[in-house]
């Protein structure tokens, strides 16, 4: 019995014919992967610099009794003094200008309140932060909050500049303005923690504060 044969003649691809599907595949995904890409590289931008002002927190927090500077008075070096009301929160990064190297870090890739970052250390930095000071934070608890994303809600209302003080129990939630309804968390361990609203109102529970005070930028 003969094999059968197929009609159809089979040919294969010329090496013209394969560069050119290349080509426009490299096309295709220049053209949507950046825009695929773009929120979550932005999300790992924010909380890069939440660990890095993390870590630098933690390095002058060693060159001054292990203390931060929230922690340790004006005439020591601190800002104890003039962040207590929740006023100056730039005051404290300014002091941390040698440990934290550019302003460029205290800025979200998400935040457009409050960009584009300041060019070096000075009092202009004032309207270029996006991160809020944890007033409690030190080494000994390490679930405190130090820093983190400061676009917070509170019974549907956006918080303001200034102290906020939170009890376990404060309807508060993120807003859109960054991370889709989520952020980023700096504790005093130095961990970052990635959470939805859930997540906020548990950590601010692991705290083991009644009340939590941060200093709003």
């Amino acid at each position: 019995m003969k094999p059968c044969r197929s009609n159809q003649n089979s040919r294969a691809m010329t090496l013209v014919e394969v560069l050119v599907v290349f080509v426009v595949l490299a096309v295709l995904v220049g053209l949507f992967l950046p825009a695929l890409d773009t929120t979550g590289h932005k999300r790992i931008s924010c909380v890069n610099n939440l660990r890095e002002i993390g870590l630098d927190y933690r390095i002058w927090a060693g060159d001054n009794g292990d203390k931060y500077p929230m922690e340790v008075s004006v005439t020591n070096g601190g800002t104890i003094e003039l962040v207590t009301e929740g006023k100056n929160t730039w005051l404290n990064y300014l002091i941390m200008s040698n440990e934290l190297g550019t302003p460029k870090i205290l800025i979200c890739p998400q935040d457009t309140e409050h960009q584009p970052p300041a060019i070096n250390f000075s009092p202009q930095i004032a309207g270029h932060i996006s991160y809020f000071v944890g007033l409690d934070a030190n080494e000994t608890y390490p679930q405190m909050f130090l820093s983190g994303d400061d676009n917070f809600e509170i019974s549907g209302a956006p918080i303001k500049s200034g102290l906020l003080e939170l009890s376990t129990n404060t309807s508060i939630a993120w807003s859109a303005a960054r991370h889709k309804f989520s952020g980023n968390i700096g504790l005093a361990d130095g961990s970052v923690q990635e959470v939805n609203t859930d997540g906020l109102q548990k950590l601010f529970i692991q705290t083991g504060l009644a009340t939590n005070r941060l200093a709003i930028p």
